[in-house]
């Protein structure tokens, strides 16, 4: 099924029977992705008064409680309001979908005890292209991703040099990988994310980063249309499923 996009003044044809899903699965189990030093998500049958909502043990219908925390155990797309006192929704805040993207892959850089994404390395990956929200993919890329514990691991992040070339970019929507773009323990400074939401000036509360991403290696380096969808929840961050489409070469 085709569908045209207009993007300044260009049409750009998609195969919506082709979508690239970069978001990860959440699930009950011990191996499912995590951080930020919380346990596994809880997905359990509802109990009350001898009511126990699951079919194999009695119930009309499967009725199941979830416990899960976004930031920690699924995909997820966050706005302003991840570090602002004033609260800010997400899911207020994000009200168009479809983005050109460009998808890069990064090996981050030693420097002393971490691994950090640069700006000359974004620098050279995006050159001067001008995207709406760029996706990045880090090195090495292995499967084991979408059930990496990462708490008190220090996983790779992005300088606040790299975070500010992309807001001076005007990229609105930056998607990673990783758990964070700042670094796991940094006394709460939090400056990729004051940096790319431009809290010391005029917010940026459009502006979304989304954490906990996985782009498959089948999925090449280049420009895509990104449909980036969030859970209906009024909170700063919420469950996210972001799809890539290629566009079609005429």
């Amino acid at each position: 099924m085709l569908a045209t996009i207009k993007h300044n003044s260009r049409n750009y044809k998609i195969d919506l029977s082709k979508p690239l899903d970069i978001s990860i699965a959440m699930s009950a189990e011990s191996t499912n992705v995590n951080a930020w030093y919380l346990g596994p998500p809880k997905i359990e049958p509802h109990k009350e008064d001898g009511f126990v909502g699951k079919v194999s043990e009695g119930s009309s219908v499967n009725f199941n409680n979830i416990w899960f925390n976004p930031h920690s155990h699924i995909t997820h797309t966050e706005c302003a309001g991840h570090i602002t006192e004033a609260f800010h929704s997400v899911n207020q805040n994000l009200k168009q979908f479809f983005f050109l993207a460009e998808v890069v892959t990064v090996a981050p850089e030693k420097r002393d005890d971490d691994f950090v994404i640069s700006k000359k390395q974004l620098q050279y990956v995006l050159g001067n292209k001008k995207r709406k929200a760029v996706v990045i993919r880090t090195l090495p890329n292995l499967d084991s991703k979408k059930q990496q514990q990462y708490s008190n691991s220090n996983p790779p992040y992005l300088l606040e040099e790299a975070i500010v070339f992309l807001r001076d970019k005007n990229v609105e929507h930056l998607l990673v990988d990783l758990p964070s773009v700042d670094r796991e323990k940094d006394d709460g400074v939090l400056a990729g994310h004051h940096a790319f939401w431009n809290t010391k000036g005029k917010l940026r509360n459009k502006a979304t980063i989304t954490e906990f991403i996985y782009v498959a290696n089948t999925i090449e380096d280049g420009t895509y249309f990104l449909n980036l969808q969030v859970a209906p929840i009024e909170n700063d961050a919420s469950p996210s499923r972001p799809i890539l489409y290629k566009p079609i070469q005429s």
